[in-house]
């Protein structure tokens, strides 16, 4: 059997137009209107997941998409620099960001290190290979990464060297165990 899994990148919001520490905003207008437009584009799925964020499940509902948020599939927690500006961060704790920024295992703000978001990512992926039809999930972008790490078998260092675009799509296939990998296609204005 075949496992079909399409990871979603949601839609822009503020927050990433700011290089902002998720802080649970909205998508903006054109992020929404994006979506909307290829709302019927992505394949039909026996299941539809979300990250349980609100920018992913606006993402999914302008998609046309009624999914269940997942735990497992929780963007990055970022502890106490949530809702921070990645610059704001870097005048007040340069040390720690840079840290954070070269060693997987370092969580200087309080939440959870890269490594064990690869980890809890990589077991749901993993969990997923016993599922039957293609599932679709809207995720946050380090979910993507994660995803990508862990099927590719890299080291969690190259977690940030993976840009993951608003709207994109990235498609893993299996079968005994072997993934397959298709990155980042953007998703098109249905026809």
């Amino acid at each position: 059997m075949t496992i079909r899994i399409t990871l979603v990148a949601p839609a822009t919001s503020p927050s990433l137009r700011q290089a902002r520490f998720d802080d649970g905003d909205s998508i903006d207008d054109g992020g929404a209107a994006r979506a909307r437009s290829a709302a019927g584009s992505l394949p039909a799925a026996a299941r539809v997941l979300l990250s349980p964020s609100a920018r992913c499940r606006e993402t999914a509902s302008a998609l046309g998409l009624d999914g269940v948020a997942v735990r497992e599939l929780a963007g990055l927690d970022a502890g106490r620099w949530r809702g921070r500006t990645l610059e704001e961060v870097m005048a007040t704790e340069p040390e720690a960001v840079g840290r954070w920024l070269a060693d997987p295992d370092c969580a200087p703000h309080g939440g959870e290190s890269v490594r064990d978001a690869c980890e809890r990512v990589g077991h749901w992926l993993d969990s997923a290979r016993d599922t039957d039809g293609r599932t679709l999930a809207v995720v946050e972008p380090e979910v993507v990464r994660a995803a990508v790490v862990h099927v590719l078998g890299v080291p969690a260092t190259g977690f940030w060297r993976l840009d993951v675009p608003p709207l994109t799509a990235t498609e893993f296939s299996g079968r005994a165990g072997r993934w397959n990998l298709r990155l980042g296609q953007p998703l098109a204005a249905a026809s």
